[in-house]
């Protein structure tokens, strides 16, 4: 398996746990096809799943609780603010992944230059977030479809939702990456006409003729006093509420590491992927919050996804301006993302558990694969936990994604701490052997310091995430379990693996820069051109949006 195992990384293999994949029955990842992941996921996918990948329910839904709770302006800064923090994350992180694109993403490289147990802890938190995210997801697609239908139970659409996403990802990483690519081509398209729609109704364009401008900024005003908390205080406490539901939909940027082990030509289609991060942050996120600031009102009643009768903030303003039938294809297109966040919340978290697998942090079974490279066992049994989308039969389906949201949104948070704490250490290995990062396939001159922003800014907003459950009269059993599970687990299962496993934190002098850069190479080619004017104009797309992410 390319480069043989430094002493070093040996070191940290104290009871066989931890050892690399090519202990496994003997047998290397890139061994024996039971046991190997394949690069089936084309450029085009990648760049798709970078740029419209993991858009959804976050923005189109989950806005509806932010805008109620901070206002047109607390959102918008809410939004910004971690539009910062995921800027961040993503460039640590594709400085590592561009440079090893390895199976199992940041997890392995956390194995690699930090400490196996950090590995271990970052690992399993990986797979519990998208794990969860999966049923968060089809439990806003349960929301989306009562626009239509309240009557019918939403077990059925539970059902129907789950059966879809189930499919598409026992069909392999070439079938995800292919659904992928048409659920992100429509949420973008969706998501631009949403903005361009949103523009021209706050100018009058719309039925009604009704020009907003910024009416809704000075009445009902351009923050929200949280819980009738009054003055500066209140207006901050709102603004603080936006940032983990902001979390939310930022969760899964992350998750072209986790694709870069099933990707063609990783070393140029990951930088550039990573290189249109700031494409989706400042287009559609922020873009998207400050048309939904200006269209909806932050007291409109519609807007409390707990109420039953929630709907998306931007349904919400088409309807509002008289535009019928358009409602209801807007929803449409809306479920079409909660469909793809789902399947790309079961893939990612498939593979985070074949990661696991592979260090030896997880039982060997999740090991095996299809012929083709299907994880089959990690699938069918991440999927089992899909089943928690049914709460939405009981609680709502407003409620449990409000729960489940929170949920995933504290242990993404984890997960970018653990990506810029890893990304720290990688940075401190490189200095002190010697290695200049400018001749890395990635790199940017804003480190380290964006890392420590990725640090600090991630453990601080975990830390506060549930500090609503403590304003007189407001404690909530389900808010403080959701809010605060994942962030006391965390150094549990750290400091509990290093005790059991006996592992240290590697040394920078010891970290290992050169094993599996044989395959990684070998497996790197010149794109070749074009076909048809189709694929010159793709690639011509592609390539505009690498250039503008140089600046």
């Amino acid at each position: 398996m390319g480069a043989e195992k430094t002493d070093a990384t040996a070191d940290h293999t104290s009871k066989g746990e931890f050892s690399d994949v090519s202990g496994h029955d003997g047998e290397s990842l890139q061994g024996p096809s039971r046991y190997t992941l394949q690069r089936k996921l084309k450029n085009r996918h990648i760049a798709m799943i970078s740029i419209g990948g993991v858009i959804g329910t976050g923005l189109f839904v989950g806005t509806a609780n932010s805008l109620s709770y901070g206002g047109p302006i607390g959102l918008l800064l809410g939004y910004i603010v971690m539009g910062t923090i995921v800027y961040c994350v993503m460039i640590s992180l594709g400085e590592m992944v561009a440079y090893l694109p390895i199976p199992g993403g940041h997890i392995k490289l956390a194995e690699r230059f930090v400490d196996p147990a950090f590995s271990f802890a970052m690992g399993w938190n990986y797979w519990y977030d998208w794990a969860i995210g999966s049923p968060a997801e089809i439990a806003a697609a349960a929301l989306l479809i009562n626009y239509w239908n309240y009557t019918v139970n939403d077990s059925v659409w539970v059902v129907i939702c789950l059966a879809v996403v189930v499919a598409i990802n026992m069909l392999g990483a070439g079938a995800y990456g292919e659904a992928e690519f048409i659920f992100a081509s429509i949420k973008v398209i969706t998501i631009t006409g949403l903005i361009i729609l949103g523009i021209i109704i706050d100018l009058g364009g719309g039925p009604n003729r009704d020009r907003i401008g910024f009416r809704y900024w000075k009445n009902p005003g351009p923050f929200v006093q949280y819980n009738g908390i009054q003055g500066a205080k209140g207006r901050f406490l709102g603004w603080w509420a936006v940032l983990i539901q902001a979390a939310f939909s930022f969760i899964g940027t992350e998750i072209v590491a986790i694709a870069a082990g099933e990707a063609k030509n990783p070393r140029h289609t990951l930088p550039k992927a990573i290189r249109r991060v700031y494409i989706r942050i400042l287009l559609f996120y922020i873009g998207g919050t400050l048309v939904i600031g200006l269209l909806v009102p932050s007291n409109n009643p519609l807007l409390v996804l707990n109420s039953g009768t929630a709907q998306s903030p931007f349904v919400i303003a088409i309807e509002t301006a008289g535009i019928k039938f358009l409602p209801s294809i807007i929803n449409a297109c809306l479920l079409t993302s909660a469909w793809s966040n789902s399947s790309s919340s079961l893939y990612t978290a498939s593979r985070a558990i074949h990661g696991l697998a592979a260090s030896g942090n997880a039982p060997k079974i999740f090991l095996r694969t299809t012929r083709n490279g299907l994880p089959y066992v990690a699938v069918l049994f991440t999927a089992i936990f899909s089943f928690l989308a049914f709460m939405a039969v009981s609680k709502g389906a407003g409620s449990v994604f409000n729960w489940l949201s929170d949920m995933t949104s504290v242990a993404g948070l984890m997960t970018w701490f653990g990506i810029s704490v890893t990304y720290l250490r990688f940075y401190k290995g490189m200095q002190v052997q010697g290695i200049d990062r400018k001749t890395l396939p990635y790199y940017t001159n804003l480190q380290p310091y964006a890392a420590w922003w990725g640090v600090v800014s991630t453990i601080t907003i975990c830390f506060f995430s549930g500090w609503s459950v403590f304003l007189e009269g407001n404690w909530n059993t389900a808010t403080f379990v959701t809010n605060y599970v994942l962030f006391i687990t965390w150094p549990i299962l750290y400091f509990g693996a290093r005790l059991y496993y006996g592992t240290k934190p590697i040394a920078a002098a010891d970290m290992d820069f050169k094993r599996d850069i044989a395959e990684i190479v070998a497996d790197s080619y010149e794109e070749p051109p074009p076909k048809n004017k189709m694929e010159a104009f793709w690639q011509w797309l592609v390539s505009m949006a690498a250039l503008l992410g140089n600046f």
